[in-house]
């Protein structure tokens, strides 16, 4: 009897352990396919690069009150332990920032900071239109801008995308895929027909 419960343990197990390791995020369906993963550009990390920069600076205090090179490769290596210790947090927001695209809707997961997630799922048949914007100098030479996603209950705008207009297409695509009839432009009405 103790030899066939634990077979029957194991193949559940097993089963269980296939069906864990075919979901790429936790909040994954069943029966859900993920089609598309995108997140910001990394320049949303700019300011802790500036924060960073400010720590190995410092770090070279250290030599200018005593000016010796222990004292300054030590400040400097303290600096560079500081450094990663403020770049972390912004590195992990971004990082873990990230929008799913399934087989059944669109997920935005936003991380702030070390301790505060957040998720929110909108259908895929909820989606009306999807359009992009690149405004001013700096997103056309980084290649980053918006999203504007309208839905009937609302709109999503997505701020600093990597390649929007790659994003915007692939989006449409797959809601062309998916049966959806989502547009670029915004839809007539029956009443501007009349």
């Amino acid at each position: 009897m103790s030899l066939c419960f634990i077979l029957l343990t194991t193949i559940m197990t097993k089963d269980t352990a296939k069906k864990t390791e075919d979901k790429l995020f936790k909040e994954q369906f069943d029966d859900e396919e993920v089609l598309l993963v995108f997140r910001k550009h990394p320049v949303v990390m700019r300011k802790g690069l500036v924060l960073s920069s400010v720590a190995v600076l410092l770090g070279t205090i250290p030599a200018l009150i005593k000016p010796e090179f222990s004292w300054f490769f030590g400040g400097l290596g303290a600096g560079f332990v500081l450094t990663f210790l403020v770049f972390l947090p912004f590195w992990i927001s971004w990082h873990f920032s990230v929008y799913i695209v399934t087989t059944q809707r669109l997920i935005q997961i936003t991380q702030k900071g070390l301790f505060h997630r957040s998720m929110v799922g909108l259908g895929l048949n909820q989606i009306q239109m999807v359009n992009y914007e690149i405004a001013g100098m700096q997103e056309t030479l980084l290649g980053y801008g918006t999203i504007m996603i309208q839905t009937f209950v609302g709109s999503l705008t997505i701020h600093e995308v990597h390649h929007p207009a790659t994003i915007q297409k692939e989006l449409l695509e797959i809601l062309r895929e998916q049966g959806i009839s989502a547009s670029s432009t915004p839809m007539n009405s029956d009443n501007e027909e009349e």
